[in-house]
């Protein structure tokens, strides 16, 4: 495949421009994954995978993980390698992944690196059979258990680490181990600090164990594969696109209306001030970014919400009156307590595994 070669450490300014760079974004979207010349080779997420080989050899673990582009973000139990996903390959597919989920996973060095070394976790345990010890059962539970489509963490839990957002590490017991090995990878993470007085502190005292354990030992699974590379993909972008939204999809709540009319005028007929859904409108982006930041909550889940209430907002007929700073500050407070409080919600749909 034709190599791509994007600026070393960044995600952004390639100059290469391949024939699709051109196309319109209806166009882009009607070509197939397949159809898209993408390499790992030479772009800035090399540079971040020979990073990741770099700190497990720097802890003498004989695991070289290897990689290769596919649709998501994985890694399969049958080769030492991980999946990564088509659009950190080249800045257009970044912008278009972006504009289609309101979010780049791993789209910066610093973001990439995080899930590499969660992957790497379940490199490792794959690689030396780790899941089949007795001891790792009982820090982390049993690998066979069935994995979920969706999971509800509790976020005051310290029996897990926190590591991916959305306290992936409660999903699963793989994944629980993998949070816990990332944790323990990364440089300068000062976990025995950090997780002092945390019952998770066990399971990282474990995992420092269990490193030091196969140090230096050959593991047993080496086969390189890939499984579901890119070239034998046959969906369309617009169908992968469509796919992702709707497994993001979740249950908004529609009963809003009194909180709602305590930060907006619930009197329309004065004429004060702009609608309170274009004002929502306005500002959708930041009040997003940020609560999205507080709640670790995907942004198309808010963005859903969002809907909801400029909604609402509409049939209400309510104004933003007052100052622009304090109403925003009122409706990121209302939002955020929302979307905590869904945390706890036994109706809410909740987030899936990578």
């Amino acid at each position: 495949m034709k190599q791509l070669s994007t600026h070393k450490g960044a995600p952004r300014g390639d100059s290469s421009k391949p024939a699709w760079f051109a196309r319109s974004e209806e166009e882009l979207l009607k070509l197939r994954l397949k159809d898209l010349p993408l390499s790992i080779d030479g772009s800035w997420v090399e540079d971040c995978l020979n990073r990741l080989n770099g700190e497990l050899l720097g802890r003498n673990l004989k695991v070289r993980a290897h990689a290769w582009i596919s649709h998501e973000w994985f890694s399969p139990d049958n080769t030492p390698g991980i999946a990564i996903p088509f659009y950190l390959a080249h800045p257009r597919l970044m912008e278009l992944e972006r504009k289609m989920v309101l979010d780049v996973e791993g789209g910066t060095p610093s973001e990439c690196m995080r899930i590499l070394r969660h992957e790497a976790g379940h490199v490792l345990q794959h690689s030396f059979g780790l899941h089949r010890r007795r001891r790792w059962q009982k820090q982390f539970g049993l690998s066979s258990t069935r994995y979920p489509e969706f999971y509800k963490p509790d976020p005051a839990s310290k029996n897990f680490v926190q590591h991916l957002p959305r306290w992936y590490g409660q999903s699963h017991p793989d994944e629980d181990f993998a949070e816990t090995f990332a944790v323990w990878l990364t440089p300068n993470s000062n976990w025995r600090k950090r997780y002092a007085d945390w019952p998770a502190i066990s399971k990282l005292e474990y995992v420092d164990e269990l490193m030091e354990e196969i140090a230096g030992t050959k593991p047993s699974l080496t086969r390189r594969v890939t499984v579901e590379p890119l070239s034998k993909l046959t969906s369309t972008l617009e169908d992968h696109y469509k796919r992702k939204l709707d497994h993001y999809g979740s249950e908004v709540p529609t009963t809003y209306d009194r909180e709602l009319r305590r930060i907006f005028a619930k009197d329309a007929s004065t004429g004060d001030g702009p609608l309170a859904a274009a004002f929502i409108r306005k500002n959708r982006a930041a009040i997003r970014q940020l609560v999205s930041e507080w709640t670790s909550e995907h942004q198309l889940n808010l963005d859903a919400v969002l809907d909801e209430m400029i909604n609402r907002c509409r049939v209400l007929k309510l104004r933003a009156v007052g100052p622009a700073d304090q109403l925003r500050l009122k409706f990121v407070a209302l939002l955020t307590a929302k979307t905590v409080h869904s945390f706890y919600s036994a109706s809410r749909r909740q987030w899936y595994a990578l």
